[in-house]
């Protein structure tokens, strides 16, 4: 298993979240996180006065997945949030050593949630 953690502009989630569900990867996190990189400080002006904003507004992304299914998710992510301007976030995979469902009690794999591009209702 495999744990895929992405720092996103805001714009960037609806296309990615939409595509993952199409391609039976519903199961993920979100996280409104403030950061900084390489895009340094950007210049505000607000009521005549200058303010050098040192970290951005960013959305995290997080999803376990199976092995198999890490390409598709980074090429997904890759596909909708790369503009080719300087912020435009990072991913990041990791290992995933254990997983368990608190309800069942189930571990493993078959706590990750494949589905066949449709939609699981809420409830």
């Amino acid at each position: 298993m495999k744990k895929v953690e992405a720092f996103i502009r805001h714009e960037a989630f609806e296309p990615i979240r939409q595509e993952l569900l199409e391609r039976g990867i519903p199961s993920l996190s979100i996280t409104e996180v403030k950061g900084s990189g390489r895009q340094k400080g950007v210049v505000e002006h607000y009521r005549g006065a200058s303010l050098t904003v040192n970290v951005r507004p960013k959305l995290k992304i997080e999803c376990v997945i199976d092995d198999s299914e890490k390409d598709i998710v980074v090429e997904t992510i890759l596909k909708h949030s790369r503009t080719g301007s300087v912020g435009d976030g990072k991913i990041f995979v990791v290992p995933v050593e254990e997983a368990i469902r608190i309800r069942t009690g189930e571990e493993g794999e078959d706590v990750l949630q494949s589905h066949e591009g449709t939609e699981i209702p809420a409830g």
